[in-house]
């Protein structure tokens, strides 16, 4: 599938059909979401896979109730992560065991710090959650890429889904994104013209 047809192709799904996607499909997706971009690299996201339709029931409500939390095989729930000085040490980490050179490693690391430092701290999180966003576009444009359907939801309870899930702190819930196979039919896509979106 080219990816104009993907991206033509994908929609938000309201209705999921309860299949269960198979396991190695998932994990192909969050392959592809692995290999997002990310500012430095440093990737500032964590991703809790539920597939238990006991817990996807618990958490329903802190969805409104939005039925694709619970109609979907596998519910991705994509986690802003502000903890910068752990991230930075952990791409070095990541850059010495892929042996990058030693000064790239500095270079990398030095603008990251550089970059992290000069913002307020009431900023991480901000700053993580566009970059969680990226990878977000990746779960969804891979989702249709393999043969499957999605719906980027920002409509939950963080707080809520923290308690039931168990996520720790200071990782933040920003979006969910329930994958399986649709059961309903998407509208006409539609969208502003071009001269309506460029300066």
């Amino acid at each position: 599938m080219q990816f104009k047809d993907i991206v033509m192709q994908r929609y938000a799904v309201k209705k999921f059909d309860g299949r269960t996607v198979p396991g190695e499909k998932i994990d192909e997706l969050i392959d592809l979401v692995r290999f997002a971009p990310s500012a430095f690299n440093i990737q500032p996201w964590k991703i809790k896979v539920v597939s238990d339709q006991k817990l996807k029931v618990q958490l329903l409500p802190a969805a409104f109730n939005q039925e694709q939390v619970t109609s979907c095989s596998h519910l991705l729930v994509f986690c802003a992560d502000p903890d910068y000085d752990s991230l930075i040490k952990k791409l070095r980490t990541l850059q010495k065991d892929n042996h990058v050179p030693e000064e790239v490693q500095e270079m990398v690391t030095g603008m990251a710090t550089g970059f992290v430092k000069a913002m307020p701290p009431e900023q991480w999180l901000a700053w993580s959650q566009a970059q969680t966003y990226l990878a977000l576009g990746n779960a969804v444009n891979g989702a249709k890429s393999l043969g499957l359907d999605s719906c980027p939801m920002g409509g939950f309870n963080p707080d809520e889904f923290i308690r039931i899930l168990n996520i720790p702190r200071p990782l933040v819930p920003v979006m969910l994104c329930p994958v399986g196979y649709a059961a309903d039919t998407p509208m006409p896509k539609i969208r502003f013209r071009t001269e309506d979106i460029l300066l």
